[in-house]
């Protein structure tokens, strides 16, 4: 049986203040890394400042945050150089030539770290998978309070980060959005992007100790791309990230908690436990984002399919009323009336597709039903005229302006009609010369 959790402020509420900050200085430049597409970028430099790192152990023979820092953005800036001129000087495939650089650096730093080990104070499995849960194990006196080193560095990379996007906002969205209109107006691309590799860096070595290489690229890439779903307006994109990193910190911690005593167990890692909650809310938007998510899209094309249903039942009903009216004038017997069933094989659908499309055509007031047989109200009629017409100058103006044969006409004149309002109807009007009848020898409907 496991023992109850009991919440400690000095132990997990410095956990998840420095998970929370490690996550919002992810965030705030993950969202310029989304939208300038190079989000393995941030996966490159993540593991390429490690020999950066390793090497400055060395010269330094110390831990201290700004060798880490140097070493680290020394690096990071040279993953950009070395990505870009591959990609120019030797017409390699961008990503191609990212994935040369960082495999090539991840590897010797982790040749220099296996190496140096036993000379320096520097874990390998801590760097690769951090070690939130020591946050509180190390201390530093900030006037009267004791507050954990990664805290203080954490804090300073986020204000540091907060900063540079504070100050140069414009200039990041100009070179994100339109790189050639930013350089037409003096704003140095090549300046914004090495400040931004530079920033990534730092953000990337001041979380190695937290959250390691691996689990930062999360906090790089998904808060951002999280936003990127929910908007399409840089300052709220940037807002609702810092928002979805917080939340990732919190959530993570209480989840690698409170979650494995479910089962059973103790606990379990609290940057694994962020890295999937993180991905459990970007699941989430996928899904359920008001615009952009899998059953807003889903609800978009049925309601589309639904509209086009519609109206080819108006067209047919239509259709089934010029045919009536031609039997009458030459004296024949007018052809049946059409039911769900006719309606349902003249359009191709389930039955019951047919009787909801009916039944909301009924309640628009644009048909009307009698012994289960269907007619067109005034207003369906003036719908189904002007469905059939746009129909019908489709096929004129295929014929006559692309040289189409007569039995290829139907099929994309039918699927044009579906989005041809009137000013367009008027155009293909005058662009057919006003016809009387289409290449089928069918009478044009009269606007």
């Amino acid at each position: 049986m496991t023992t109850p959790f009991v919440w400690m402020w000095e132990l997990d509420g410095w956990i998840i203040a420095a998970g929370v900050l490690c996550a919002m200085s992810c965030a705030l430049v993950g969202n310029f890394l989304v939208l300038r597409k190079m989000s393995m970028m941030g996966d490159a430099i993540s593991h390429a400042v490690l020999p950066g790192i390793a090497v400055a152990f060395l010269i330094s023979q110390s831990r201290q945050s700004i060798w880490m820092f140097l070493g680290a953005a020394v690096v990071g800036v040279l993953t950009a150089v070395l990505t870009q001129g591959i990609h120019k000087l030797g017409r390699v495939d961008e990503s191609a030539a990212m994935g040369v650089v960082f495999t090539s650096l991840f590897a010797l730093g982790l040749v220099i770290i296996v190496r140096a080990a036993d000379k320096i104070d520097l874990d390998p499995s801590c760097v690769l998978y951090g070690s939130l849960e020591a946050t509180p194990g190390d201390l530093w006196p900030i006037g009267p309070w004791h507050v954990p080193r990664a805290v203080v560095i954490l804090g300073g990379v986020f204000l540091v980060n907060l900063a540079a996007v504070a100050v140069f906002f414009k200039e990041l969205r100009l070179t994100s959005f339109d790189p050639a209109l930013a350089d037409s107006l003096g704003i140095s691309t090549s300046a914004m992007q090495y400040l931004l590799m530079t920033l990534t860096a730092m953000t990337t070595v001041a979380s190695f100790e937290s959250v390691g290489s691996i689990i930062v690229i999360a906090m790089l890439i998904v808060p951002a791309a999280t936003a990127y779903l929910l908007t399409d307006r840089l300052g709220v994109m940037i807002l609702l990230s810092l928002l979805i990193a917080a939340a990732s910190g919190v959530f993570g911690h209480l989840s690698a908690i409170s979650v494995p005593r479910w089962f059973g167990f103790t606990d379990t890692s609290t940057t694994g436990m962020m890295a999937a909650t993180a991905g459990l809310m970007f699941t989430t938007t996928v899904i359920l984002s008001p615009r952009q998510g899998l059953v807003a899209r889903w609800l978009r094309r049925t309601k589309m399919s639904l509209r086009i249903v519609k109206q080819d039942i108006l067209g047919v009903l239509y259709r089934v009323r010029e045919l009536r009216e031609q039997a009458m004038q030459a004296g024949q017997s007018p052809p049946p009336g059409v039911g769900v069933r006719e309606i349902s094989r003249a359009v191709d659908i389930h039955g019951l597709t047919a009787a909801l499309c009916l039944w909301r055509l009924r309640r628009t007031g644009l048909i009307t039903a009698e012994d289960d047989q269907y007619q067109l109200t005034p207003h369906g009629l003036e719908e189904g005229r002007s469905l059939v017409r746009s129909h019908r100058l489709w096929e004129t103006y295929l014929r006559d302006h692309l040289a189409l044969p007569v039995d290829h006409l139907h099929e994309p004149a039918e699927k044009l009609e579906h989005f041809t309002g009137a000013s367009l109807q008027e155009k293909l009007d005058e662009a057919t010369r006003h016809p009387h009848v289409d290449p089928q020898g069918r009478q044009v409907p009269n606007p």
